[in-house]
């Protein structure tokens, strides 16, 4: 192989199945491929923890033992993958952005990563996250800002924010990261390339770093982020942990009916959803229907009621424990200033502001949140966590989105708005109200690129009436009006829209396979292997 053809040709374009079958035939080795995508990290400008030379140890070893026994290690032979930096990974840092977990470097792999190895993956970066991993931006004062790369001058989402941005650029061929809030789905919209949040306890927590320990009222679920729908989360789906912790469910391929039923809703009912979000969830409808498939129209009831589950049980303790770990460290933004605020204002302060919002401003959505944001007695956090359960329920069995409709999957936007700038969490950190809604029913969750924002489509109609329909007319307003709205249909040109596909709890296979027909359906579109180039930099 042509070292020419490093970081910017073929190799870094492959997909992670054609980089096995290559180096099967022996037309690549372990060692090229992961020189190439090394090189592509460099061009990506990572801010990542390089592993570079524990790997080209490990590719050698693997080409070594192809050359003498001409037989793969595994599925993932010769595969360069990424992972997010809460996995420890045994010699290196699991930081997660926090200066005071620096020099502690892990005694063992997390339980994916250990899983991974065997199957020939190489373990060659772990990547950046926001400071605490509560937030959908990216930046912390270790490591510094990630931003999209598509426009720098808008995020790459989060948590797993790098992974995202690192294989949209083609740095990666595949990226491990977590979710317990929308921190797979919101980078991989954001960035313009696939994830899947598996069922939570389909896939072993075991060996990641938590700013949180103990916190079992919304499991984290951990899957992958790819540049294909191809790549998927079948190989952790098929382990079980050696401490028992996730469910003994092997992986098992699925065959669906020749046509699904698919629902799908516009909004989640707190805010209005912008053009380009409506329009990748009706271009999917429109591509699917073309094939043969149902889609049928419906209102998703529970999305309020599971953020305020959300907010009640994160806040439940006022965030101390995860604002310890900052030690001398500065907050990395406002947004995580003002989000963990409420449990530090007096109860009288708080209780003024909720009553100004709903009074003066008209917006009787944001005192419903704003009011829950404060530390819980062991009876209160018991109500919480039993309103978790009954949301969850009634998911399935008061309002029986499935039964009464027989979906298939759901079809729904990732958040309100494609994209948002650096710092607009500040105000608008309950856009993650529309993928927390699935960490809280506990619903595998694929997310798909559909489309970019268009400035001559998607610009917002003259029409549009801030807070209609019991919508938080605070938040719309921030969004889609005054002299510099977030929402920027020009500014965001060119910026991937994704959307989410939502099945039932167990049934991740499932939502893989339909994963699947929704991309077929959609059809070539200037995502994946190789869609990205260098972008001018915009100042910021």
């Amino acid at each position: 192989m042509s070292t020419s053809m490093y970081g910017t040709g073929r190799t870094a374009q492959a997909a992670a199945s054609e980089i096995v079958q290559r180096i099967a035939k022996g037309e690549w080795t372990s060692s090229e491929v992961l020189e190439a995508y090394i090189a592509r990290s460099a061009i990506a400008q990572a801010k990542v923890n390089f592993l570079y030379e524990d790997a080209r140890k490990q590719a050698k070893e693997l080409d070594a033992e192809f050359a003498s026994t001409k037989t793969l290690r595994g599925p993932f032979h010769g595969v360069p993958v990424s992972v997010k930096d809460n996995y420890q990974i045994e010699g290196y840092d699991a930081t997660i952005g926090f200066t005071a977990w620096a020099n502690n470097p892990g005694k063992k792999d997390a339980c994916v990563v250990a899983q991974l190895r065997p199957a020939g993956a190489i373990i060659f970066v772990k990547t950046n996250v926001p400071q605490t991993m509560l937030a959908f931006e990216c930046s912390n004062p270790l490591w510094g800002r990630t931003t999209n790369p598509w426009n720098n001058k808008y995020t790459c989402g989060g948590s797993s924010g790098r992974e995202g941005a690192l294989l949209a650029m083609d740095g990666s061929a595949l990226g491990i990261g977590s979710d317990i809030g929308g921190s797979l789905r919101i980078p991989a919209s954001y960035c313009g390339v696939y994830s899947l949040k598996p069922t939570a306890e389909r896939v072993s927590f075991i060996g990641t770093q938590a700013v949180r320990p103990g916190f079992e009222v919304i499991r984290s679920s951990h899957g992958s982020l790819a540049r294909t729908v191809n790549c998927s989360a079948k190989l952790s789906l098929a382990k079980k942990d050696s401490s028992h912790q996730n469910v003994p469910m092997p992986y098992h391929a699925v065959e669906l009916p020749s046509k699904l039923r698919f629902g799908y809703y516009l909004s989640d009912g707190m805010m209005e959803s912008s053009p380009a979000c409506k329009r990748a969830v009706l271009e999917t409808v429109s591509a699917l229907r073309k094939q043969g498939h149902q889609c049928i129209e419906f209102t998703s009831p529970l999305n309020a009621s599971a953020m305020e589950v959300f907010l009640g049980l994160a806040s439940s303790d006022g965030y101390k424990k995860m604002l310890s770990h900052l030690d001398s460290d500065p907050m990395a933004s406002l947004n995580l200033f003002l989000v963990t605020l409420g449990p530090r204002l007096p109860s009288f302060v708080r209780k003024l502001a909720c009553w100004i919002a709903k009074m003066f401003l008209g917006d009787s959505l944001f005192p419903r949140f704003f009011s829950l944001a404060r530390e819980k007695s062991v009876l209160e956090f018991t109500d919480f966590t039993d309103q978790r359960n009954k949301v969850a329920a009634a998911w399935y069995e008061q309002i029986s989105v499935w039964d009464k409709y027989g979906f298939d999957g759901i079809i729904a936007p990732v958040q309100s708005l494609p994209v948002i700038p650096h710092g607009g969490a500040t105000y608008l950190s309950v856009l993650a109200a529309a993928t927390i809604t699935y960490n809280v029913i506990d619903s595998p969750v694929g997310t798909i690129p559909v489309t970019r924002v268009n400035p001559d489509t998607d610009n917002l109609s003259t029409d549009f009436v801030v807070g209609a329909s019991g919508r938080s007319k605070m938040f719309e307003t921030h969004m889609y009006l005054g002299k510099n709205p977030v929402y920027d249909p020009k500014a965001m040109e060119g910026i991937p829209v994704g959307v989410q596909l939502v099945g039932k709890k167990w049934e991740d296979e499932n939502v893989l396979a339909m994963m699947h027909v929704v991309d077929a359906a959609l059809g070539p579109r200037g995502f994946g292997l190789g869609s990205w180039e260098p972008i001018k930099t915009v100042s910021i």
